[in-house]
């Protein structure tokens, strides 16, 4: 499957898209660019930004170049989508501030070098309209009347606040966006949420008007989890990319505790993992749907956050919750830790060992009772009969059961009473 819009169909990023037949044979061109724009409210995107930043990865990926067009001139104005009250205006130090957040965060999923995308700023033009200039030359192609009808307009306008007269030219300079862009860099596709579909259309047609040349668009879903909640909320708030608003450990736990049925749908939407791995998973149960989750959460975490804040995020959810590890046959390509050396020293009791006692095998109860998993011989067997003990995240069947050399994995064993309570045997050989 190689063409763009089957592959973005196939991951769940396409809600709807304009000219579908033309918008296909476009793709199939070289030296072709698309955008998304991103509103600068905040110093740092949250998770229902990431939908947007993964569509222009992907596109990159596949050999496209993606322009990340960052609203400072739109983000003096406030764009009335899908709110229902004015949005605080910004003063341009905050506006400052935010784009560096911006900037920094979308570069960690989309290479800039070389020319391979481009990051923008629309102020860099916006800023030096004249007000009206812009009237007669380009406001004079837009229709009060069709333009009330949007459904972005049509919310505010039954609010109690209203709309108001700045709110309402964000339309005209999202659409003047999009005339430069195609000028400049023979942009033709635009890319935004389903609030955007107004403001998309209206870009398409101002430069219909203005070029008489064809562009188009592709609508992004709003993604909801399977209860109907709208992705990056929780009960204490939104779910920031920023390490110092949204730890990488909490945003490690959001991703773990993603629903049954939205596991398969999310690693399709928020990893680079492949499809027919993805798939795979839809019909895990238990243990294995678990492990799936585990590789959803890594993933997700490294992406936004890096390798090393991932595997710390990892192995602290392995030390509260219990480590399990993830088989080499679930979701082969991703790089998540699978070995029981994935639990750091630092958060898990340890010990030595020599070898040498391992080859004459020691009975699993005597062990847990030495380490100081179990107070007592008996509470060591009572602690395997009630399925209690693990070794190498796998359960002890028989209190006699006999731990070797055998069970040495990377020169160590783990062992886990219960859910939380761990220790890691460090096997010496000291022959």
């Amino acid at each position: 499957m190689n063409n763009i819009i089957d592959i973005l169909y196939e991951r769940g990023f396409i809600e709807n898209t304009t000219h579908d037949k033309e918008l296909s044979r476009y793709l199939e061109n070289e030296n072709v660019n698309c955008y998304i724009g991103f509103d600068p409210t905040a110093s740092s995107l949250h998770v229902g930004s990431l939908v947007p930043i993964m569509s222009l990865a992907y596109m990159q990926k596949l050999g496209y170049r993606p322009i990340a067009l960052i609203g400072g001139g739109t983000g003096l104005v406030g764009d009335p989508s899908g709110k229902t009250e004015t949005r605080q205006l910004l003063n341009a130090e905050n506006l400052k501030e935010n784009i560096c957040g911006i900037k920094e965060q979308i570069s960690r999923f989309i290479d800039f070098s070389e020319g391979k995308a481009i990051l923008l700023n629309n102020a860099d033009w916006l800023s030096q309209l004249g007000y009206i200039s812009f009237l007669r030359d380009i406001g004079r192609h837009f229709s009060v009347n069709r333009m009330i009808k949007a459904e972005s307009y049509k919310m505010r306008l039954k609010a109690e606040e209203g709309l108001n007269f700045i709110e309402f030219n964000y339309m005209l300079l999202q659409a003047y966006d999009f005339l430069k862009l195609f000028d400049k860099y023979g942009c033709r596709l635009q890319l935004g949420g389903s609030d955007q579909w107004g403001n998309i259309v209206a870009g398409i047609d101002l430069v219909r008007r203005m070029r008489h040349e064809t562009t188009f668009g592709i609508i992004l879903p709003l993604i909801t989890n399977s209860n109907g909640e709208k992705m990056g909320k929780t009960a204490k708030g939104a779910v920031w990319l920023d390490s110092s608003r949204t730890t990488p450990y909490e945003f490690y736990q959001y991703w773990i505790n993603t629903d049954d049925q939205d596991v398969a749908r999310f690693m399709a939407l928020y990893t680079f993992l492949p499809m027919n791995e993805i798939r795979a998973t839809e019909n895990f149960k238990e243990a294995d749907l678990n492990s799936a989750k585990a590789v959803l959460a890594f993933e997700v975490t490294q992406l936004v956050h890096g390798r090393e804040e991932a595997i710390k995020a990892y192995n602290a959810s392995a030390n509260f919750f219990g480590f399990s590890a993830v088989p080499e046959k679930i979701l082969a390509s991703s790089n998540i830790p699978r070995s029981i050396s994935a639990i750091d020293d630092a958060s898990v009791p340890h010990s030595d060992i020599d070898i040498k006692h391992l080859k004459e095998g020691i009975p699993a109860f005597k062990l847990f009772y030495a380490v100081g998993l179990a107070d007592t011989s008996s509470a060591s067997r009572r602690l395997i009969a009630q399925g209690g003990a693990y070794l190498n995240g796998e359960s002890i069947k028989l209190f006699d059961y006999l731990i070797t050399d055998s069970d040495v994995d990377n020169m160590e064993i783990l062992l886990r009473a219960g859910k939380k309570r761990f220790h890691k045997l460090k096997v010496k050989n000291n022959n």
